[in-house]
């Protein structure tokens, strides 16, 4: 009995060795997914707090390659090429560091990415990009320090860092457009249906691109609907026609989409529909 109770007592001691007490951590991980273009980004980093310390020039010295965050490497990933100050960036996943000044900041892609830190020196065949910026100010302070992408648009974004009072934005350009193009040439090419004109002919009029040939394509699109064309499709029909100058085409389509949409029940199309009416027919 005795032996039993000590047994007993050696596996209660040993559980309590064992167990680990478990606590939130004080720079929290975080992930951003976004889609650029035709382009997968992610972000991961961990997020300090400022804590009522004082930050850059402090905490964070200037003219010193930072992590960029805490923990681990900062990260970004993308799965096609991207270009960085007009340098071209092969797909794959890149530590962020930087070198934070008062007056510019140097913002690196790394190729190395396993670092607990930053290295002391950068090894500079091991930098994929880098590029100089001027931070901005803001008014009020950001707590916990923040990485995001903004000003997103078919061909790029921005790589926001944010904490204290600094902001910096890491503009970058994604090959959206070399893959569309080369997607209309082979689709156009082969045996396209009425929604390969129609992509093409909206993308064609969204890029700035030829808008007589956007115009021969959303209207070959219309045509192949036959009696019952979509009041989406007649709605960018529309929109083409009026940027290529032809404002009696644009009402024509605008009217006829505003007819569908109305069958359809969609108000959002009839309210678009109304509101341009109403500013070319006047």
């Amino acid at each position: 009995m005795k032996k039993l109770l000590l047994l007993f007592c050696v596996a209660l001691l040993t559980g309590q060795l064992s167990a680990q007490i478990t606590s939130p951590q004080p720079s929290p991980a975080s992930t951003v997914e976004q889609v650029v273009g035709l382009s997968n980004i992610k972000l991961t980093y961990s997020r300090p707090a400022m804590r009522g310390r004082n930050v850059f020039g402090g905490l964070v010295p200037f003219g010193e390659v930072w992590r960029t965050g805490a923990n681990a490497n900062s990260t970004f990933t993308s799965d096609t090429s991207f270009t960085l100050d007009g340098k071209e960036v092969p797909a794959g996943t890149y530590a962020i560091f930087t070198k934070p000044g008062s007056a510019s900041w140097e913002v690196y892609f790394y190729m190395k990415t396993d670092n607990w830190g930053a290295p002391k020196t950068l090894d500079q065949a091991l930098v994929a990009a880098s590029m100089t910026l001027k931070p901005t100010a803001m008014q009020d302070p950001v707590e916990s320090f923040y990485m995001g992408l903004e000003n997103i648009t078919n061909d790029g974004a921005h790589l926001v860092i944010e904490w204290e009072n600094t902001r910096v934005a890491v503009p970058f350009d994604v090959p959206t457009d070399a893959v569309v193009m080369a997607s209309i040439d082979k689709v156009l090419s082969a045996t396209p249906t009425l929604n390969d004109y129609y992509s093409a002919a909206v993308y064609y009029l969204n890029a700035g691109k030829d808008l007589n040939q956007a115009t021969a394509w959303v209207d070959k699109a219309i045509e192949m609907s036959g009696d019952d064309p979509k009041f989406y499709m007649l709605r960018q029909q529309a929109l083409i026609h009026m940027a290529n100058g032809d404002k009696k085409g644009a009402i024509k389509a605008a009217k006829l989409s505003l007819e569908k949409s109305k069958e359809a029940g969609n108000m959002d199309y009839v309210r678009m529909n109304e509101a341009s009416l109403k500013e070319w027919q006047n």
